[in-house]
């Protein structure tokens, strides 16, 4: 199966918020924030293996700054390694002051998608092939996520084992 370019699978998603995506504080909902994550690293990753994908794990939501009704929310993600049927994708959350144009980093993601087969269980995806300087970070510093994902998956499960006896 040939590699491809991260860029194959980096996908944008804007949209405006509005008051009932706000709390009592007139801030976007996290919830919501994290509807957005799971859907546009589903774009992606399906994107990048060109089959039906579901996830797998989320790493964490990294909330760094509010989102502000009348604001744009601006969400990026893009595929930044790949194991056998396993894909790490990175999202990027900012937002847009639509009448200054000031744009904030407002969070971060990293959520592991499995690609689906025409049998419905895992199967290969391609490799990636990482051609920025930031997608050579998060590929190069991939390795290590991936390790702790498995070690962490290894003790939710011991731990399940032992409360379900």
């Amino acid at each position: 199966m040939k590699s491809k370019p991260v860029s194959a699978s980096r996908t944008v998603m804007t949209d405006l918020v509005l008051p009932p995506d706000t709390n009592n504080y007139g801030t976007i909902f996290g919830g919501r924030v994290m509807a957005y994550v799971d859907k546009i690293a589903s774009i992606a990753t399906m994107r990048h293996a060109r089959m039906p994908v579901v996830t797998a794990s989320s790493d964490s939501l990294d909330f760094l700054e509010p989102i502000k009704a009348g604001e744009a929310i601006r969400l990026e993600a893009f595929v930044t390694y790949t194991h056998k049927t396993s894909m790490e994708v990175f999202v990027r959350i900012e937002s847009e002051n639509l009448m200054t144009g000031q744009v904030k980093q407002t969070g971060a993601s990293y959520l592991t998608f499995v690609a689906l087969g025409p049998d419905g269980r895992p199967a290969p995806v391609p490799g990636v092939i990482p051609e920025t300087e930031e997608e050579k970070w998060h590929y190069q510093t991939a390795p290590a996520r991936f390790e702790y994902r498995k070690q962490r998956k290894m003790e939710r499960l011991a731990q399940n084992e032992r409360t379900s006896r």
